[in-house]
């Protein structure tokens, strides 16, 4: 039996036939460096990443393409938008549904540059008190960090409501879309937002080892990571040029290739049709695990808008069990444990428990979810 896959939030797969196309005939085609060299391979290699740019820019209604910033993944870039605006006593905002890529960045800024940190209250489904929020803001706040959708609960956040109290305020917005991009609707002007992090190889469909960053055109980040750009190499500083600013070294652009197939069926299929589909599975999934003794399902309530995850914990059982049952006797693959956001679990009840969570993608299909909700029936009569 092959494996009933369900840990899109953590990467998608299988990938589309045309991202594997793409990346093989970069491979055997275009093995340039872009930028190095004037030479047709290097220009063909160049226009792969600037279409990347153009097609994540159409994606994310951003208005110049040069304003994306390709990374290794959405931690890289979460970590260049923190580190890169965040200065010493700053002020920052934050939820308390935030990923490591976030908090650990700010932890280590608090350490380091005696900046101040406010965690944001939430309830057990993951909603944000806005009052509170609106409380939050001092005449030192720089930045408001907010995850548009939880890792741990699939919760989406009213990013909308905190980009207006951040332009009241002028505070810049970084919004980690590492559980939205290519499955939940971003037009980062719409919005309000200044900073967009996203990885390539979750709903985006793209391989791993990609991502990228939005950076709004008002916004000059610090670089992190300093070297060759291929651009204006005669100079000691790094080229205050976008992108080449914030992309020293060689990039992957077999992996860029790739994720502009996978964005390009994206945008052909629509992100609102994606969202429909996965929304629909998760309604199915959580209506099947609600009538199973004993389970218990964290985040928002059935028919509540939210992105393709279903996580919970069965009475009695440790979820890493759980999990390895799954995995072990009936071949089905979710994630267990605390899923790199502590604070979150904290605010769902489940710091000594954790969690399994099961999420759904694009190729994702009904009776894959009818087949784990007969798993964990079978399971939980072991548990009574």
């Amino acid at each position: 039996m092959s494996i009933i896959y369900l840990d899109h939030a953590a990467s998608s797969w299988p990938k589309p036939p045309e991202v594997i196309q793409a990346m093989t005939s970069c491979i055997e085609e275009t093995g340039a460096n872009p930028g190095r060299g004037s030479h047709s391979m290097a220009v063909k290699a160049s226009r792969i990443l600037f279409e990347g740019r153009s097609l994540l820019a159409r994606l994310f209604g951003i208005d110049n393409p040069i304003d994306v910033v390709f990374t290794s993944n959405a931690t890289a870039s979460l970590n260049l938008a923190i580190k890169g605006f965040v200065r010493e006593k700053d002020h920052v905002i934050c939820t308390p549904m935030e990923h490591n890529s976030v908090r650990r960045p700010l932890e280590y800024l608090r350490k380091e540059k005696k900046i101040e940190l406010t965690y944001l209250q939430a309830d057990e489904k993951g909603e944000i008190c806005l009052d509170e929020a609106v409380r939050a803001f001092r005449s030192n706040t720089t930045l408001f960090v907010c995850s548009h959708s939880s890792n741990l609960l699939g919760t989406i956040q009213p990013i909308d409501k905190f980009a207006e109290m951040c332009r009241r305020n002028g505070v810049k917005l970084l919004v980690d879309a590492a559980q939205t991009a290519g499955t939940v609707p971003i037009d980062v002007q719409t919005m309000g937002i200044d900073m967009l992090a996203f990885p390539g190889h979750k709903g985006l469909l793209g391989p791993q080892g990609t991502g990228g960053l939005y950076i709004s055109s008002e916004i000059e980040l610090e670089p992190i990571l300093h070297g060759g750009t291929g651009s204006r190499s005669e100079d000691i500083d790094q080229p205050s040029v976008r992108p080449d600013r914030y992309e020293a070294g060689t990039p992957n652009t077999v992996g860029v290739a790739g994720l502009s197939a996978a964005v390009k069926l994206i945008v052909r299929e629509t992100v609102e049709a994606i969202h429909t589909k996965e929304w629909t599975l998760t309604q199915q999934m959580m209506q099947g695990l609600l009538e199973i003794p004993g389970v218990r399902l964290l985040g928002p309530d059935l028919g509540v808008d939210k992105t393709g995850i279903v996580s919970f914990v069965l009475e009695g059982a440790d979820s890493s069990e759980i999990a390895f049952q799954l995995d072990r006797n009936y071949q089905i693959a979710v994630r267990s444990g605390f899923h790199c956001t502590p604070l979150g679990h904290q605010t769902a009840g489940t710091t000594t428990t954790g969690a399994v969570r099961a999420s759904v993608g694009y190729y994702s299909t009904a009776d894959q979810v009818n087949y784990l909700i007969q798993a964990m029936k079978e399971i939980s009569q072991s548990y009574k």
